[in-house]
């Protein structure tokens, strides 16, 4: 196996290794997500709305909470989105590379042109 390929074969691991971790974070969004839509839904139920300071919970206006975490969903909205573009570029990086590699280790194949 000549050097290159074993470069490439190289940046596919840092790239698969790059889209794990993507994935957990994409995962510890998601999580926090549904916290801030169940709360959302929650909220509507209730007649007094608190909100956590620290260590301590604190009583907050309605209107205000509500806005805080509808905020705080379209930002976590957003960061998903992000890290769904930079896996499929990874993926699509990956699935690239993954084909010279293989290009590369079966030279008597004839190339496509």
């Amino acid at each position: 196996m000549d050097e290159k390929t074993q470069e490439k074969i190289q940046k596919m691991q840092m790239i698969e290794q790059g889209m794990q971790s993507f994935l957990a974070q994409k995962q510890q969004i998601q999580t926090q997500l549904m916290e801030v839509e169940s709360a959302l839904k929650e909220m509507e139920k209730s007649k007094e709305t608190f909100k956590i300071v620290g260590n301590i919970m604190v009583s907050t206006e309605k209107e205000e909470l509500k806005k805080d975490l509808s905020e705080k969903k379209e930002m976590l909205e957003l960061r998903i989105k992000t890290l769904e573009k930079q896996e499929k570029e990874m993926k699509e990086k990956a699935s690239s590379m993954q084909s010279e590699v293989m290009e590369n280790l079966n030279p008597s194949k004839e190339k496509k042109k």
